[in-house]
């Protein structure tokens, strides 16, 4: 599955112009804050430590964004905690941003 990346590069390259390594150091620095993200929410052993992972995945999507990731971390809040089928979609749509 890959999702548009293009508001992730138009975020960094506002923030970086044209600095090719800045620019590669922020977008790995998105992935690994979202992938620690959706790690805390397959690990959240109650309800509450599954809803503050997913807000805060979707405030860092949204620092750049990516629209999808806010959506899905929506989703996330919405639905039922654990929900295997959503971190799937979750994990998806980060490994098609990295």
């Amino acid at each position: 599955m890959s999702f548009d990346s293009g508001p992730l590069d138009r975020y960094i390259s506002a923030a970086v112009g044209d600095d090719p390594a800045m620019a590669m150091e922020l977008r790995a620095s998105f992935v690994e804050g979202a992938r620690e993200l959706s790690d805390l929410m397959r690990r959240a052993r109650c309800d509450a430590n599954w809803h503050v992972a997913a807000e805060r995945l979707k405030s860092l999507s949204a620092t750049f964004g990516i629209i999808p990731l806010i959506q899905l971390a929506e989703d996330a809040m919405a639905g039922a905690p654990g929900d295997p089928a959503v971190l799937r979609e979750i994990n998806g749509a980060i490994e098609g941003l990295a």
